[in-house]
């Protein structure tokens, strides 16, 4: 257990950095959506959908060396 400290607190590093990135960039979708006024919210979706793909990118790359 002992040898997997430092590979856990990577692990939650990551986490962390997760919900921070989804957070900020709901939070900057809304503004823009308020505005620039659109009747559907599309920066909402896009920006945290954006995060979350170049997370998982960065992941991999990560993990894969």
């Amino acid at each position: 257990m002992k040898n997997n400290k430092p590979l856990m607190w990577q692990y939650v590093g990551l986490a962390f950095q997760l919900f921070v990135s989804v957070g900020l960039a709901a939070y900057a979708g809304w503004w823009l959506d308020a505005y620039f006024i659109f009747s559907i919210p599309l920066f909402v979706w896009i920006l945290p959908l954006l995060v979350i793909i170049s997370l998982l990118v960065k992941v991999i790359k990560d993990t894969s060396s």
